[in-house]
């Protein structure tokens, strides 16, 4: 075991299963939300899946984030040209290639209105303001490279200081500061205390009826918080950030007891992939589905683009990887600065 608790790189040769049944829950929680909302937007009213998306809000990125941090230690001492390659060249190379996709879909509209000097601008701040849905793997190389820097730091004023941050509600304006410090805390905990994460895991696998009570009365205060318009407030969501990412792990874990709803799985050994691909078949079937009429109601919409982001992003990776268009979701040789020691994952988590 590394020196807060995370297995090492021999001991995960193999899958961790309720880390990716957590991941898929995030996931999906994510599609649905840009999907939920996108629709809602674009309808003009609301449906029955909004209650689902606002019950996720105090949650869902902060899991996302404290999980990708979970592995930090193993890779953590790693010379600086190692670690850049995996944790910042990686992810900055798929954020600036699926930024590119994701603009040139958006540019005809955005020269419609305002012409195409403008789009060359809006391109160009890109690199500094993330575009779209894809600031989660803009902010992630961050979080490495000040975690790593601040190793000379207690960890417990690092800490400290992270938690006063996200409490601070930022609204600069900026999404990297705004999300920096709304979201660094959960992912420093990840990497500082994986050693609990992985016992309350383990406590849940061996204790179900305890794990499933305690998920009761989870859900029953983190609905009736959001619903009082109360989650939003300094140190609530911080406890419900917490709160949520453990039930969400709770969860992951009891489904990989029983090996129930194994897509989740799917979808979690796959999150970036379905994280980068979504929003095309999303914003098809959403058009598709409002301009045609066939279906009326918006919660129905709602549900069914949910449903087209995430298998829809599959088949695209599928497909890409059929005609070899490998390099949509997997990084070239040509873009390692560093030896290539094994195959590269999409997943931030490890």
């Amino acid at each position: 075991m590394t020196s807060n608790g995370t297995p090492p790189a021999p001991e995960r040769s193999t899958r961790i299963d309720w880390v990716d049944y957590a991941k898929g829950i995030c996931i999906v929680m994510v599609v649905m939300m840009h999907s939920v909302l996108g629709v809602e937007k674009a309808a003009g009213d609301t449906g029955f899946m909004h209650a689902f998306v606002m019950f996720a809000q105090p949650f869902r990125m902060p899991d996302f984030f404290l999980i990708s941090g979970l592995f930090l230690a193993v890779v953590i001492d790693r010379d600086w040209r190692t670690y850049l390659d995996r944790k910042v060249v990686h992810f900055a190379y798929f954020y600036v290639l699926w930024m590119t996709i994701q603009f040139g879909f958006k540019a005809p509209s955005f020269a419609a209105e305002h012409g195409w000097r403008h789009v060359g601008t809006l391109y160009l701040e890109s690199f500094i303001e993330p575009f779209g849905t894809l600031w989660f793997i803009y902010l992630l190389p961050i979080f490495f490279v000040v975690t790593k820097l601040s190793r000379g730091i207690l960890p417990l004023a690092i800490w400290v200081v992270a938690a006063a941050l996200e409490m601070a509600h930022a609204a600069t304006g900026w999404t990297v500061i705004d999300e920096f410090c709304a979201r660094f805390v959960y992912f420093y905990s990840g990497y500082l205390f994986a050693s609990y994460v992985f016992a309350l895991s383990d406590r849940s696998r061996e204790k179900p009826v305890l794990a499933l009570i305690g998920l009761v009365l989870w859900a029953l205060v983190n609905g009736g918080l959001v619903t009082a318009g109360y989650s939003h407030l300094p140190l609530v969501s911080l406890a419900l950030g917490f709160a949520g990412a453990g039930a969400i792990i709770v969860m992951g874990t009891l489904l990989a007891r029983m090996q129930w709803l194994n897509f989740l799985r799917y979808c979690g050994e796959h999150s970036i992939v379905i994280y980068l691909a979504f929003f095309l078949p999303m914003a098809v079937t959403r058009t598709l589905l409002l301009k045609t009429g066939v279906i009326a109601d918006i919660g129905a919409i709602s549900l069914i683009v949910t449903l087209a982001g995430v298998a829809g992003a599959v088949v695209i990776w599928r497909l890409a990887l059929a005609v070899r268009a490998d390099f949509l979701f997997e990084r070239p040789a040509s873009f390692w600065i560093a030896p290539k020691k094994a195959a590269p994952t999409l997943q931030p988590a490890e």
